[in-house]
C-alpha cells in the first residue's frame, strides 16, 4: 500500500522536490526549509507523545528560556548531515524520526505506570521492562493488540518507503554532499559538548540549555524529551567489568563473613549529612574573630573525602548508605536518577533486619533527587519531607539546622524501640547571599573584595549554627539511658565562587579531578565526627571515602556484617579512598588511572567492584551471602 501510494505522480513530485530547481544556491535553501520544516513537526511530535498532551509544547517551543528551537535546529542538521552522507535528499526522514518518535511513546508509557521519563540507562534494565509489558497488556489489552499490529505494520512500512526512497529520490552531487558535511559535522560536534553536562558549555550557556539533573521529570519538561535524553547518555555505558561471571562471584573471599553479630543493647544512630558543610579557616589569607565550628572540632574524627564539589549531593549520600562507590560507575552518573530501579541494600536494611525503625528526613521536597523513590528502594520505613514535617523556622529559603534537630528530637523521644534515621541538613546550601542572617556574628578578616567576604561571611555563620545545632543534639544525646551515636559529615565543600581564587586556596572556582594526592585532599575533604554518649569520640578515622562510612559505624556501634564490616574491612584496611582517578591507601600510597588497567587491579577492589555490579545490574548472586538480613527482609515482603 505504501509503496503504490509512493508511486504516485504527487508522491514523485514531492521526492523530487527541487531537483528542478537549476540555482544551487535555491536547492539548498529549499532542502534546509523543507528539514526545518520536518524538524519542527518531528519536534512537536515528540513533546506532544512523550507528554501526552500539547499543552505544554507551544510555550516549549516560543520560550527564550527553554530549548525548543535549539531542538529543531539541531535535528534539521543532523538530517541535511545525514542526507550528505546516504547521498539522497530527504532519507534521513525515514530514520531519524523513527529513532525520536518510538523512545518518545515508551516515555509516555512508562510514565503511565512507573511515573518516570525514559532514561538511556533503562536498557541496562530489560528485565524490569519485560516484566512491566504483562501490566501493561492486563491494563490495556486492546492498546497492546493495536500496538504490536502498529508495530509490524510499521517496520513493514519503513523498508518499503526506504527501499522506495533509496530508488528515487533525487541525488546530491558530490560538491552538496562536502558542503553538507563540511558544515554539519563540525556543529554535531559542537552540539555534542551539550551532553556532558558536569562540564561548562560555552554553547550551552549562549542557548540557555539549562540540565536540571537533580529532577529529572523537571528537565524532560523545560529541556524536551530529545535534549533531556541526551543528557543523560554518558551514563548509560556501565560495562560489565573484564572477568565477571558466576564463578568469579562465587569467589570473592567469604571465609569469617558468614556470621551475623552485634552488642547486647542496641544504640540509637542518627546520620547527619550537612549540606556544605567544611571548614572555613582552611582559608589560610583570611582570618576570622572566632572559631565557627568549635563543637565539631573538638568531637572530630576525621575527614570524609567527598567525591564531589558544590552539588550532586545525592551521589556522597548514595556512597554513605550503601557502601558502594560511585568510583565504579560513569562519571557524570547519579545512581538516584540512572540506576535504582529495584530494591537495594542499604543501612537501612541492616538496621531494619536489627529490630530497628528505619527513617529518613529531609526538610525540602521529596522528589527531589528522586528520593521518595529511592528511600523506598533503599528500605526506609518512612521519608518525612518538608510536606510532613512541622513548619520549620528559616535561614532565607531554607530551613535551619536547629529546626531538624529539633524535630529529630522530637521524634527520637516519641520512640520506644531502637531506631536509625538518617537526615540531610538544608541550610549550608548555596548560594550565599549577603543579608541571609540577621547578624554575621563572626567577623572575616583579610584582603579580599567586599563581594568574596559577604559570601564568606553569610556561609560561615551557617557553619556556625550547624555547629550549634550539632551540640544541642548532642547535649540531648548526653541525657539519655539508650546508647546513642551520632555520625556527622559534610557531603561536599561549599560553592563559594571567587573566594577560593581571592583567598589563594583554589586557582579556579571548582576543585580539580586530577591531582597530587595533597591537593585533592584539600580541595575535597570535609570534616567527619563519630561520637557517643557512652563512648565519645571515635578517634584516628583519617580521610575515608564515603562508601567506608558504614563501615566505621557499624564497628564502632559494635556491630558484625559479611558485607558493612567484612568486605568493607577489608577493604579499609589496605585503603582510604577510592576515588575513581585514584586509590589512596592508608598510609598515602597512590595508585593513579587504575581503572585504565583492569589485569593489574588489586583483587581485593576487583572483588568489591563485581560485587557491586552484580547487585546493581546483576542477577543479585552475592545477596544471600552478604546480604543476609537483607534477604530475610524480601522474604517477608517486608
Amino acid at each position: 500500500m505504501i509503496a503504490l501510494v509512493l508511486k504516485s505522480a504527487q508522491a514523485r513530485r514531492v521526492a523530487g522536490f527541487g531537483s528542478s530547481v537549476q540555482s544551487p544556491t535555491a536547492r539548498a535553501a529549499i532542502g534546509i526549509a523543507f528539514s526545518l520544516s520536518v524538524a519542527l513537526l518531528s519536534t512537536i511530535s515528540v513533546e506532544w507523545i512523550a507528554r501526552g498532551t500539547l499543552i505544554d509544547v507551544g510555550e516549549f517551543l516560543t520560550s527564550t528560556a527553554r530549548p525548543g528551537m535549539t531542538t529543531v535546529a539541531m535535528l534539521a542538521i543532523v538530517m541535511l548531515t545525514l542526507d550528505a552522507a546516504f547521498g539522497r535528499r530527504y532519507q534521513s526522514v525515514f530514520i531519524l524520526v523513527p529513532l525520536i518518535v518510538i523512545p518518545a511513546f515508551v516515555s509516555n508509557q512508562k510514565q503511565h505506570f512507573l511515573s518516570d521519563p525514559f532514561y538511556p540507562s533503562d536498557v541496562l534494565f530489560t528485565r524490569q521492562i519485560m516484566e512491566l509489558l504483562p501490566v501493561m497488556v492486563r491494563d490495556r489489552p486492546w492498546m497492546a493488540v493495536a500496538l504490536v499490529i502498529g508495530l509490524a505494520l510499521s517496520v513493514a512500512g519503513l523498508f518499503l518507503t526506504w527501499r522506495y526512497a533509496w530508488r528515487n529520490f533525487p541525488k546530491l552531487s558530490t560538491q552538496a554532499r562536502l558542503r553538507r558535511l563540511c558544515l554539519g559535522v563540525p556543529v554535531i560536534a559542537a552540539f555534542c559538548s551539550l551532553m556532558d553536562y558536569s562540564q561548562y558549555s560555552y554553547i550551552r550557556d549562549r542557548l540557555q540549555v539549562v540540565p536540571i539533573m537533580w529532577d529529572q521529570k523537571e528537565n524532560y519538561r523545560t529541556n524536551g524529551f530529545i535534549l533531556a535524553f541526551l543528557f543523560n547518555v554518558p551514563m548509560a555505558d556501565v560495562a560489565v567489568p573484564a572477568g565477571l561471571n558466576a564463578e568469579a562471584l562465587d569467589a570473592i573471599p567469604a571465609r569469617n563473613f558468614g556470621y551475623l553479630a552485634g552488642p547486647r543493647e542496641k544504640p540509637d544512630v542518627i546520620m547527619l549529612m550537612s549540606e556544605s558543610f567544611w571548614d572555613p579557616t582552611r582559608l589560610t589569607k583570611v582570618g576570622f574573630s572566632a572559631d565557627p565550628m568549635p563543637n565539631v572540632r573538638a568531637s572530630q574524627s576525621g575527614h570524609v573525602f567527598s567525591p564531589e564539589f558544590g552539588g550532586m549531593t545525592a551521589n556522597v549520600e548514595f556512597e554513605a548508605l550503601t557502601g558502594f562507590s560511585n568510583a565504579f560507575l560513569p562519571y557524570g552518573s547519579i545512581p538516584y536518577q540512572q540506576y535504582l530501579r529495584h530494591d537495594v541494600p542499604s543501612l537501612a536494611t541492616f538496621f531494619r533486619g536489627q529490630g530497628y525503625t528505619a527513617r529518613a528526613l529531609h526538610p525540602y521536597s521529596g522528589w527531589f533527587w528522586n528520593r521518595n523513590q529511592v528511600y523506598k528502594d533503599f528500605g526506609f520505613e518512612e521519608f518525612r519531607t518538608e510536606e510532613t514535617m512541622p513548619p520549620m523556622e528559616k535561614r532565607g529559603l531554607f530551613a535551619s539546622d536547629d529546626s531538624l534537630m529539633k524535630e529529630i528530637i522530637r521524634e527520637g523521644d516519641g520512640l520506644d524501640q531502637p531506631f536509625f534515621f538518617f537526615a540531610v541538613t538544608l541550610q549550608g546550601h548555596g548560594p550565599y547571599e549577603p543579608g541571609r542572617y540577621a547578624r554575621n556574628t563572626i567577623e572575616i578578616r583579610g584582603n579580599i573584595p567586599d563581594a568574596d567576604r559577604a559570601t564568606l561571611a553569610t556561609y560561615t555563620q551557617g557553619v556556625k549554627e550547624a555547629d550549634d545545632s550539632l551540640k544541642k543534639l548532642m547535649d540531648w544525646a548526653s541525657k539519655r539511658n539508650r546508647e546513642t551515636i551520632i555520625v556527622l559529615w559534610g557531603d561536599h565543600l561549599p560553592p563559594l565562587g571567587n573566594t577560593y581564587m581571592s583567598a589563594g586556596y583554589m586557582p579556579d572556582m571548582v576543585a580539580t579531578r586530577r591531582a597530587s594526592l595533597d591537593v585533592m585532599k584539600r580541595e575535597h575533604e570535609t570534616p567527619l565526627v563519630i561520637w557517643s554518649n557512652r563512648k565519645g569520640v571515635k578517634e584516628n578515622v583519617g580521610t575515608i571515602s564515603p562508601s567506608l562510612i558504614p563501615y566505621n559505624l557499624l564497628k564502632f556501634a559494635g556491630f558484625e556484617h559479611p558485607f558493612y564490616t567484612g568486605l568493607l574491612g577489608r577493604v579499609q584496611k589496605k585503603y582510604n579512598i577510592i576515588d575513581r582517578y585514584q586509590l589512596a591507601t592508608r598510609d598515602n600510597k597512590v595508585t593513579p588511572d587504575w581503572v585504565l588497567d583492569q589485569k593489574k587491579l588489586d583483587p581485593l577492589v576487583r572483588d568489591y567492584r563485581y560485587l557491586q555490579h552484580d547487585i546493581m545490574f546483576g542477577k543479585a548472586r552475592t545477596l544471600e551471602r552478604f546480604f543476609p538480613q537483607y534477604d530475610l527482609l524480601a522474604s517477608r515482603g517486608s
